[in-house]
């Protein structure tokens, strides 16, 4: 099968004949249908997070099973499904204490001991995040699938997987925002976008988009943000706390940087919740004021959106179907496999504010 490749830092990814291992008994073959286009991804290809060489990226994606392991019942062949990073085992403490996103249990997971479930020239590849979805098929363990039903486009659908769930998740899950909150987002790609429209969708009453394109913060306005604030042109925190008075109740950082990490708490009224989403590269410290604890303010992450994901994704796809989730706002278009490293060029350079996914 075709696969694109990552071989070392800084890419090109290659499109490569690959060779797909056959399931294990908990383990299921996917045909990829669609996987969007990740800041993520960008992350592994310009070296800010180490990873193993060579590799296949991509995480986002939406598919058709088309095979499964003696053990599977979850799903059959035909089934639709979203891939979820958050593989988990059902079993842990994490699990068992409602916090799959962070299960870390091997068993899930092929051990370098193991034959790989992707080969290249009969040698290992690495499957980012257990996935690898930057190619024709994937082959995941079982928990790292949910089913959905067969009348939401698939296209659609490879947002909801990451995008949608670590941004909408983030609102409503890691944060639990209530209706009437006031809330300031800084950065409106696809992951801001979502935290923006989970605000709207759930009731906030002030929903305070941040970014510095403006045909970001027009779509921000479009997904449900009630005021906007061009960070190029003026200063944000202090915009905020002035749109506020006095500071917001919850705050979510949707860039992954240092900086705009810190502004999120600085921009929070006594009380107040900041979420970083983003993921700020290896190796750097967030600094806030230890005087502010004084004030109850809070700094915390969110991974993934803090999911549960065979819950939550089903939702995400009503939501969309009954036009309260604004993917077609998000949704830039469709390319093809062959065309990925174009894909990620205009990512890294930020030619567009909406998600690619390559279909």
């Amino acid at each position: 099968m075709k696969a694109a490749v990552l071989h070392n830092v800084g890419g090109p990814l290659v499109i490569e004949d690959v060779e797909l291992d056959d399931p294990w008994p908990n383990e299921v073959v996917v045909r990829t249908f669609g996987c969007g286009v990740c800041h993520s991804d960008l992350h592994f290809i310009d070296g800010h997070y180490g990873v193993d060489f060579p590799v296949v990226l991509g995480h986002e994606a939406s598919g058709v099973v088309e095979s499964v392991g003696s053990n599977v019942n979850y799903v059959q062949p035909g089934d639709h499904v979203i891939a979820c990073m958050s593989v988990f085992c059902g079993v842990c403490n994490y699990c068992s204490s409602g916090r799959p996103y962070l299960c870390m249990d091997p068993s899930v997971r092929r051990s370098e001991n193991d034959a790989s479930r992707i080969r290249f020239n009969g040698e290992r590849i690495t499957q980012l995040y257990e996935l690898g979805a930057f190619a024709e098929k994937m082959l995941v363990h079982e928990s790292a699938l949910v089913r959905i039903r067969k009348d939401m486009p698939l296209d659609r659908a490879a947002l909801i997987g990451c995008a949608v769930t670590t941004g909408f998740g983030a609102v409503t899950n890691t944060a639990n925002v209530s209706s009437e909150a006031t809330v300031a987002v800084v950065g409106c790609g696809g992951v801001g976008l979502s935290s923006i429209n989970a605000a709207s969708i759930i009731g906030a009453s002030k929903i305070i988009a941040i970014d510095v394109s403006e045909e970001k913060l027009d779509l921000a306005r479009q997904v449900g943000a009630t005021h906007t604030i061009n960070a190029a042109t003026s200063d944000s925190v202090e915009a905020v706390l002035d749109l506020s008075n006095g500071g917001v109740e919850f705050s979510f950082e949707a860039l992954g940087k240092k900086e705009t990490a810190e502004q999120c708490f600085e921009m929070l009224c006594p009380g107040g919740v900041a979420t970083v989403i983003g993921m700020i590269p290896e190796g750097q410290k967030v600094e806030v004021l230890g005087s502010e604890l004084l004030s109850e303010k809070t700094l915390q992450g969110s991974n993934m959106g803090s999911n549960q994901f065979r819950i939550d994704m089903p939702y995400y796809v009503d939501l969309y179907l009954e036009g309260k989730l604004k993917l077609d706002l998000i949704h830039e278009g469709n390319l093809e496999l062959e065309n990925i490293n174009e894909a990620f060029a205009a990512l890294r350079v930020g030619a567009s504010s909406r998600r690619t996914v390559i279909f």
